[in-house]
């Protein structure tokens, strides 16, 4: 069967007709048959078709067998992020004509969209997802869990966490056994401030890169749920920081930048949160100096790292005005719209305008963060609006916030 296929791709190559191929081994008809493999053939006529195509036909299937292992093969070095291995399957995949001829060309296209979403080329892959969601209910069963699991990474990216959660819980996990989609959901969770069901995912996540001996990915994981236990009684904030360093010094003996950064950034996050402004900027500083300036993770250790030297008073006003201008002109150069509204809170902040600071976060940020879901931020916003009301004597709207808060 898979001959037919074959001769056929060669003979389109070539650019011979069907009566072209056969002059003198076989009809036109019955080359027509065999490529549509519903007849019986002679391998001598398959030799002679592929002597005039010049091409071994058994270097070929072996080419064409080997097409699926490859593929997984790319899935697997994409689960653990080995980004060389990827690049050069990848490369290996785009030039195997083979492919569009395989059974496996949605396989190929779901593997596209993840190394798209893993590449950040969000846009890309929103295009892609499009384009199969318009048959998903026709998909094998891997495929319509990795479509899944694809779609709930493009809603993480967006910033639609619920929908993420959504679509990531309705995987079948015997039919995908991928346990790779755990750390996504605890992603999630963790940006909906759902600490438990943010560990319990990560753990997951955790024991399983820790079988493929994926170190890099258990990083990921481990930081994950460190973050969820830095409140708990149970932890000493001295233990949390050793934990926190002992990543960083995993990140670099896996010679892995990003991951330092992250980790660099999130213990930043918690020196600030205990008032350790100065070590706390120190930390944004050194994260930012790991990341491409262009990218939301350097803009947020930016504005962490201003806030940190703002509540610190560790530069001047000048200094503090003419960074986070800078931050917001890539923002809306990125057209990044949550960290437009960070940096001109940051600017009201800085230039110390109280009533504009409150109204732009009432009017043009709180309506965001509800709309992207960014508990974090709302709970931090109504906290701030309400404080700010009650010092302003503005007894209804006051209690507006606090109903707010109350009720969740």
């Amino acid at each position: 069967m898979h001959e037919g296929k074959i001769i056929k791709l060669y003979r389109e190559k070539a650019e011979l007709t069907q009566e072209q191929l056969g002059l003198g081994i076989c009809s036109d008809t019955h080359i027509s048959k065999i490529e549509r493999g519903i007849t019986d053939y002679a391998s001598e006529i398959v030799i002679l078709l592929s002597e005039r195509l010049g091409i071994s036909m058994e270097e070929e299937l072996s080419r064409f067998n080997k097409i699926k292992k490859r593929l997984y093969d790319w899935h697997d070095v994409i689960v653990k992020q080995i980004r060389p291995e990827i690049e050069a399957i990848r490369e290996e995949l785009e030039q195997e004509m083979l492919l569009a001829i395989s059974d496996y060309q949605t396989l190929y296209l779901l593997l596209q969209i993840k190394y798209l979403l893993f590449m950040n080329q969000v846009d890309k892959a929103q295009r892609m997802i499009a384009k199969i969601a318009k048959s998903k209910d026709q998909l094998p069963a891997f495929e319509s869990n990795l479509f899944k699991h694809v779609q709930g990474i493009h809603y993480l990216a967006q910033q639609h966490y619920l929908h993420a959660i959504t679509v990531l819980k309705s995987i079948n996990e015997k039919e995908y056994n991928n346990p790779e989609f755990y750390h996504h959901l605890a992603m999630a969770y963790h940006t909906l401030k759902s600490e438990v069901m943010a560990y319990f995912y990560a753990e997951k996540a955790r024991n399983y890169f820790k079988e493929l001996n994926c170190f890099l990915r258990v990083i990921d994981a481990e930081m994950l749920m460190l973050i969820q236990v830095k409140d708990d009684p149970g932890y000493e904030f001295d233990e949390v920081i050793a934990r926190f360093e002992n990543l960083i010094q995993s990140s670099d003996m896996c010679g892995a930048p990003d991951r330092k950064a992250r980790v660099m950034h999130n213990l930043a996050y918690e020196l600030y949160r205990r008032e350790q402004y100065d070590r706390a900027s120190q930390l944004y500083k050194q994260s930012m100096e790991l990341k491409d300036p262009r990218t939301g993770p350097y803009l947020l250790s930016l504005e962490g790292y201003l806030k940190s030297c703002y509540d610190g008073e560790l530069l001047p006003a000048e200094q503090l005005e003419q960074l986070a201008q800078e931050g917001l002109a890539t923002a809306v150069s990125m057209k990044e719209d949550l960290y437009i509204l960070l940096f001109n809170l940051l600017l009201y902040k800085i230039r110390k305008d109280e009533t504009q600071y409150h109204a732009y976060l009432r009017d043009e940020a709180l309506p965001l963060y509800r709309k992207f879901g960014y508990v974090f931020l709302i709970e931090q916003s109504e906290k701030q609006l309400f404080h700010y009301y009650r010092l302003m004597g503005e007894t209804t709207a006051a209690l507006e916030m606090a109903h707010l808060l109350l009720g969740r």
